[in-house]
């Protein structure tokens, strides 16, 4: 009988009555309880809670039981207010707010620009309850009136964040960008259209074709971003259009395999045509999945909007991962929160990453006023200027029209071209290494941000001087024999040598570690480390550029910044001690999968900002010795790109000879910004020579700030000799699979 009175229960338990999805949230937030708790509690993730309270999904035995307990008990406390009244218009349903802003690190604050969508980063806590706002029925609204969704409306939509207080802006004080950055447009089963902001508001779309969606955005949405420097100019609104929204507007849902090499739909689209007879134009770019529509500016009054399409690969899942399946209100929170770290999206992470540069050193500013009062566009100090400057031949990239005179099957060797890489070298293990248990891999945290930090970098063009002495102050390329510097004795401080064996090194020149056999091309940075290490440099000629200054320091505060409060959010705080750190990173992606994709796209940014600054040609027909379209922009200097590799590398090398000098050890592999060591434990604690919890001066040292490392990988010495021996590659570069272990194909190095 008791097993029949079991089975019983558990049917009654299986119906177990829930209130309606935005009532779940609004209790669980009454009792300040985070998603997380919740997920804790019974024992499911956090996605699955999340889920719940968005009607998405609905709990099953045995979790629906304890989820309906938990619930009524907050009822209880927290009774819904039957007098709660209907909304403004154009405000979002007021759930909860915070009563604080969201934290960031004291160390590294996020920039003053940055905080309006602060709450928006953070997990819900340190709220306070509101009444539940009594839904406005669709009939009531003006269809172009900026309205929030009706309760039944909201109990469907995707899971979003808090909903921002009534009359709370989602940009922070200016009134013309009160509802954010950008906004997902969707359409739900009944043909409506939905525009879901930052912070959680969503609003009414009355538009039915392109061109009106354009205008609405302009003229109702209050959608955009502030400046980000005095002479520039404010963000345009970004508009997300959905796999609905697309079907909606007259847009393929895919492209097809000739749009996608093209980029675009063809000229004679409908919605292309539609945009003509509006009189839209689009850039040179065309209707892609990067789409920006203008009308040509009217004084400083602007009119562009720009569109982002996730289903025809505007968002690279190799830097936004799977941001482009989230449902509308989580893709507008993963955008919303890069938006305000670091800016708007203005195409892929490489080119925001490039614009993001111009945005902080706008190319002009306004003059003082001359004798009639008037103003004139004039050169901003500190910018690179609105015209583009010819690169040194040494820095031009194979192709370019500099070297349009060179034979055709010429391949120019050191001493005609610079080549500043990132490092690819590997070594065999020696015979105690092998006799250790572990291979542990450690990797510099935004090693190319912290590359380009305080670098000076050269502003205008280049000045070719003969038999120049070297000055490590400016900005350039060199030509110079540093064949004879030798790693076997160096200098690691004032008047302090240290005898090294050179074999178990790579060499701080060359990116594959080979020692340099004459002349050849390197910048500054480079040739200052020759010197440091003790030994004399004697320039043979040299492209220097006395315009110079710090010209990245903005953009690597900028993009640290939101790296930094990005993984506080996740629970990696910037002050943390060396085992706390190692425990933190553990998993810290699983506890919110939204925020590691901005994490993700942060890198992205700092790597394809600099990538961009020496673009290759994209087809287009393009013929080697022609000029190509990217070599028009004041941002296409290979000669900074090179810069920021060059300190990069070298930053890397001063670390592992000081770590060499002090504790005898020498990395088997270095690929990039990862260094791999044998060890007898799996924990970078293992072989980091941390005395009382401090680490050695100039070396390693754990921590999340830029420059500092984390833990890369562990896998076994055995798994390392192997995979060499598979291959039948004895100097395999072990870091490239050190993270996971998996090993697909030999080592190319490409």
């Amino acid at each position: 009988m008791s097993e029949l009175f079991d089975r019983i229960d558990a049917l009654v338990a299986s119906r177990s009555p829930l209130p309606p999805p935005v009532e779940r949230k609004r209790l669980r937030a009454a009792h300040g309880l985070t998603l997380d708790e919740v997920a804790a509690a019974l024992d499911v993730r956090r996605a699955t809670v999340s889920g719940w309270e968005s009607g998405k999904t609905e709990p099953r035995p045995p979790e629906r039981e304890g989820y309906a307990r938990l619930l009524g008990k907050l009822a209880e406390l927290y009774p819904a207010d039957p007098n709660a009244t209907a909304p403004v218009e154009g405000t979002a349903v007021p759930e909860t707010f915070s009563s604080a802003p969201a934290p960031v690190p004291q160390a590294q604050p996020v920039p003053t620009d940055a905080a309006p969508e602060a709450a928006a980063m953070t997990t819900e806590q340190n709220t306070q309850t509101r009444p539940a706002a009594t839904a406005v029925p669709p009939a009531a609204a003006s269809p172009s009136a900026r309205t929030a969704r009706t309760t039944a409306s909201a109990s469907r939509r995707p899971g979003t964040r808090k909903a921002a207080p009534a009359g709370t802006p989602a940009s922070g004080t200016d009134p013309r960008f009160a509802n954010g950055p950008l906004a997902v447009i969707d359409v739900d089963a009944d043909g409506q259209a939905y525009a879901y902001c930052v912070g959680g508001l969503v609003l009414d779309v009355p538009a039915k074709s392109i061109p009106a969606l354009v205008d609405w955005t302009l003229r109702e949405a209050k959608l955009g971003q502030p400046k980000l420097s005095g002479p520039g100019k404010d963000a345009d609104p970004l508009l997300v259009l959905t796999e609905s929204a697309l079907e909606r507007y007259g847009l393929p849902v895919a492209l097809t395999d000739e749009e996608r090499l093209a980029g675009r739909i063809p000229e004679g689209h409908k919605v292309i045509k539609q945009l003509a007879r509006a009189e839209w134009k689009l850039t040179k770019r065309g209707f892609g999945p990067w789409a920006r529509i203008y009308r040509p500016a009217q004084g400083s009054k602007r009119a562009c909007v720009q569109l982002c399409i996730p289903s025809w690969n505007a968002l690279d899942t190799r830097h936004w991962g799977e941001a482009g399946q989230l449902p509308s209100a989580e893709l507008a929170r993963v955008l919303g929160v890069y938006a305000s770290r670091v800016m708007t999206p203005r195409g892929s992470t490489a080119v925001t990453g490039l614009e993001l540069m111009t945005a902080l050193h706008p190319p002009t500013r306004a003059s003082e006023p001359d004798a009639d009062g008037k103003r004139h566009s004039e050169h901003n100090p500190g910018s690179l200027g609105k015209d583009p400057v010819d690169c040194a031949p040494c820095e031009a990239p194979d192709g370019h029209p500099l070297l349009a005179d060179l034979p055709r099957f010429h391949v120019r060797g050191p001493a005609e071209k610079l080549f500043e890489e990132a490092y690819d070298w590997a070594r065999p293990m020696t015979d105690a290494e092998c006799t250790l248990r572990h291979l542990v891999g450690i990797d510099v945290n935004m090693a190319f941000a912290a590359g380009a930090n305080g670098l000076v970098v050269g502003l205008g063009a280049p000045t070719h001087v003969k038999a120049p002495v070297f000055d490590a102050k400016l900005p350039g390329s060199w030509l110079v024999d540093l064949s004879h510097v030798d790693l076997s004795r160096v200098k690691v401080g004032k008047d302090k040598w240290a005898d090294l064996d050179a074999s178990l090194l790579p060499s701080p020149f060359t990116p594959k570690g080979e020692r340099p056999e004459g002349p050849a091309w390197y910048a500054t940075p480079t040739v200052a480390y020759a010197v440091e290490l003790g030994y004399d440099v004697v320039p043979i000629e040299a492209y220097v550029r006395y315009e110079n200054g710090r010209y990245l320091d903005g953009w690597y505060n900028r993009l640290r910044d939101a790296f930094l409060a990005t993984m506080a959010d996740l629970g990696v705080d910037a002050d943390l001690s060396p085992a706390d750190f190692l425990a933190a990173m553990d998993g810290y992606r699983s506890r919110d999968p939204e925020l590691a994709i901005v994490v993700s796209a942060v890198k992205a940014t700092v790597k394809g900002g600099l990538g961009k600054l020496r673009e290759r040609p994209r087809g287009e027909g393009w013929r080697p010795g022609e000029p190509w379209r990217a070599l028009s922009r004041p941002t296409w200097r290979p000669d900074i790109r090179a810069a920021v590799i060059s300190r990069t590398r070298i930053n890397l090398h001063r670390k592992i000879v000081k770590h060499a000098a002090f504790t005898g050890q020498y990395p088997v592999a270095v690929l990039s910004d990862c260094v791999v060591y044998a060890a007898n434990g799996t924990s970078p604690l293992d072989f980091l020579p941390y005395r009382d919890g401090k680490p050695l001066p100039g070396g390693f040292k754990l921590g999340i700030n830029p420059g500092l490392v984390k833990h890369e990988g562990t896998q076994s010495v055995l798994w390392g000799e192997e995979v060499r021996e598979r291959f039948d590659a004895p100097e395999l570069n072990l870091a490239r699979y050190i993270k996971d272990g998996t090993v697909t194909d030999q080592d190319t190095g490409e």
